[in-house]
């Protein structure tokens, strides 16, 4: 059977608060072990998500990932789309979060730009499978539709700064505003398929990185 086609209500009406695992569990059907909390519980979602795919991520396929029962997912959550919203806004708010920052906000144009890219790299790193499924979203439903959506307006919203920075003579002028703002999140959005975290490279000089080659290129200067 195909996992996606398994039912994902509950059996017992679960959501918040029953007690579907008895045994001593707390309601989370892992009796003498300690309970998963739902930061747990989604971590573990959002992977199988990425491993799988999450039309074919069942209900079913999750509880045997987290070792429990169905009945002891929906302790915390009342769907399996409830899990994909709740990922969806932890990598969406962190980013849309950026722009009410004050080094998003105050200052010339460029300097917020290099803010904001900066803090994108912080927010793949430090979030990066809930970005990674973020940036794999199809669009297949009306909530991954908004969530790409408010992902196309911190695009737009980025594409600004750009045009801004061109507008004061600080950035060249000679590429488009939209296509520099998907040159620069291609480049960001590739972290994530080849990023180690805990690896030698670290998020602060992973971030320098990125900014020294978007703001000033890979060639020496006074090289010809």
């Amino acid at each position: 059977m195909n996992p996606s086609a398994e039912s994902d209500a509950p059996a017992t009406g679960g959501g918040s608060g029953s007690t579907n695992g008895g045994g001593g569990s707390g309601g989370n059907g892992r009796s003498g072990r300690a309970p998963y909390d739902l930061p747990a519980v989604l971590d573990i979602a959002v992977a199988a998500f990425n491993d799988y795919g999450y039309d074919a991520t069942s209900m079913g396929l999750l509880a045997e990932r987290l070792g429990t029962s169905k009945s002891a997912v929906y302790y915390h959550v009342s769907s399996k789309e409830d899990l994909l919203r709740l990922a969806l806004e932890r990598a969406l708010g962190e980013l849309e979060g950026i722009l009410t920052q004050p080094g998003a906000t105050d200052g010339a144009a460029d300097e917020r730009l290099r803010y904001v890219l900066r803090g994108a790299v912080k927010v793949l790193v430090e979030e990066l499978p809930y970005v990674t499924l973020l940036l794999r979203l199809r669009g297949n439903t009306e909530l991954e539709r908004d969530a790409l959506a408010r992902r196309r307006e911190f695009d737009n919203a980025v594409s600004a700064l750009v045009e801004e920075a061109r507008d004061a003579g600080t950035l060249r002028a000679d590429v488009d505003a939209r296509t520099t703002t998907r040159l620069l999140f291609g480049m960001i959005n590739s972290i994530v398929e080849w990023y180690k975290p805990g690896g030698s490279l670290t998020q602060d000089q992973l971030a320098d990185d990125v900014i020294t080659v978007a703001f000033d290129g890979l060639r020496v200067h006074g090289a010809r």
